[in-house]
């Protein structure tokens, strides 16, 4: 076997930030081969310059022993035969599979597309997958999982002998996840070589070969999976060793007082006859499987979305009128949503802006926003929170995950909430930024602040909250008001329609 991928002495500058330093490292043909760091290692502009995607770096690539250079991603799939499986699947909902997976180099018969050979040869691809759905169909009617595979049915029409996957499994089901982990054995068998990017550290060890792990935008080491720990991985990552599961350090704050109280909340649609209550200082965990309605609840709390009955009442005076999120900011109500790239924060600006925007009132001189104001603000938040790069200028939006989501934290801190609703707050968020928002929720609820987090991973559920509640199509299915007698198989019971029994 010789070497698929080798990288030599790779380095990479966005202005004022050097973001690969001296890396090199190989990987052989025919191997399932995880790339592992936390948030902002370097992860994925490494794989863009694999890619085509940045076509200007100092150091050298090779591909089969040979130097590549690609102008562009199209060019790595053609003259390459090298592809990425993104994250986000990249797909026009409204054409067929066989348009999707051909897109560009549709098979022709003169100067018009052959579709019977087209939906003939996307079909092949499809069974050799074991795919469930046809060249045929629509791809808006595909669940995620299966627009998953047809980005892999597209690497395969391409010929591409090396696919790389990005965090693949982040909005699959288990079913669908064990289904591509069948094809990527599938595929290394046929000699096709696979790089991998995740943070489920699990799904590491279930099907790769080797790992190689980044820091800061440093090489550190590649380790061989049959021969380490979870352990030993995590601290490779993070150079230090951190809990992967949310844990308490800090007692419980939870007072009497309640600060929220919901009674027979319906929207008609996604959830009906929701009845809980938040004391302050508490954090309350909202756990269910994907579709629960759990997200639908805090919108409506929050103002995004319309009730259709039931009624909230904050502090002890119930909301009346037309309640939206201005009117639940000035309540003292907060949500760091799920989907953080397109309701969190705003691509065009900077964290400095960002930051700022819930809380503009505090940066005034006289008319004016003072920008000194905003950007003493800012720096306040990056040493608070540890962000980076430490740069208020810098675009949010080309920031990791797990910085854009401190990022957000601190916009909701430079309010004055006092109650801040998490969804999902650590959802494509690495090892060691996770442990840093847990410990950030323990100094919130400290301070006087409630949480309400909504997870659709257990041991976070069930790590950080003082009391849980479980969810399932629409209705709350039980409540656990107890940490010490939280258990996960009675939790998952609730979650798909279970009883007490």
């Amino acid at each position: 076997m010789g070497k698929a991928v080798e990288f030599v002495k790779i380095n990479k500058y966005f202005p004022g930030v050097h973001v690969l330093k001296d890396i090199s490292f190989s990987v052989e043909e025919g191997e399932v081969h995880a790339l592992l760091g936390e948030n902002g290692a370097g992860k994925s502009t490494l794989l863009n310059i694999l890619h085509g995607v940045y076509n200007e770096y100092d150091g050298e690539v090779y591909l089969h022993g040979k130097k590549v250079n690609f102008k562009n991603p199209n060019d790595a799939i053609l003259n390459g035969n090298i592809s990425k499986v993104h994250q986000e699947t990249m797909v026009v909902e409204q054409l067929t599979v066989g348009q999707n997976v051909t897109l560009g180099y549709q098979p022709k018969k003169g100067p018009f597309i052959d579709f019977t050979k087209m939906h003939k040869d996307v079909d092949a691809i499809l069974t050799e997958l074991n795919c469930r759905f046809h060249s045929r169909d629509i791809v808006s009617t595909l669940t995620a999982g299966e627009k998953q595979m047809l980005a892999i049915a597209k690497a395969i029409y391409h010929h591409s002998n090396i696919i790389s996957l990005d965090e693949p499994t982040a909005s699959l089901t288990s079913k669908e996840t064990e289904a591509l982990f069948a094809v990527i054995e599938k595929l290394k068998k046929e000699g096709i070589t696979i790089l991998y990017v995740s943070h489920h550290l699990e799904e590491i060890f279930q099907i790769c070969d080797r790992a190689s792990i980044m820091r800061d935008g440093e090489y550190i080491q590649t380790m061989n999976i049959r021969e380490t720990t979870q352990e030993e991985l995590i601290h490779a990552m993070v150079g230090r060793s951190v809990s992967a599961v949310a844990t308490r350090q800090k007692p419980c704050q939870a007072k009497e007082e309640v600060v929220l109280k919901v009674d027979h909340l319906s929207d008609g649609k996604k959830f009906h006859d929701i009845s809980f209550e938040l004391h302050k200082g508490e954090i309350l965990g909202f756990y269910g499987l994907v579709g629960a309605g759990r997200t639908e609840i805090m919108r409506v709390i929050t103002g995004a979305d319309r009730k259709i009955g039931g009624k909230i009442s904050f502090k002890g005076s119930e909301i009346s009128g037309n309640w939206n999120s201005t009117k639940a900011l000035r309540m003292g109500i907060g949500m760091l949503p799920e989907d953080r790239k397109t309701q969190g924060f705003n691509k065009l600006a900077s964290n400095c802006d960002n930051i700022a925007i819930s809380s503009l009132e505090k940066y005034m001189s006289g008319v004016f926003v003072s920008d000194a104001k905003k950007l003493e603000n800012a720096k306040h938040y990056f040493e608070e929170l540890d962000i980076h790069p430490r740069s208020p200028e810098y675009l949010t939006v080309n920031m990791s995950g797990g910085n854009q989501q401190k990022v957000i934290l601190a916009k909701w801190m430079s309010t004055n909430v006092d109650i801040i609703i998490f969804d999902e707050p650590t959802k494509g968020v690495d090892v060691a930024a996770k442990a840093e928002i847990y410990r950030l929720m323990e100094e919130l609820v400290a301070s006087g602040k409630s949480l309400i987090v909504v997870s659709s991973e257990l041991p976070e559920a069930m790590g950080i909250s003082d009391r849980l509640i479980v969810m399932s199509e629409g209705k709350i299915t039980g409540e656990f008001t107890d940490r010490e007698a939280f258990d996960s198989d009675t939790i998952l019971n609730y979650a798909i329609g279970g009883n007490e029994s």
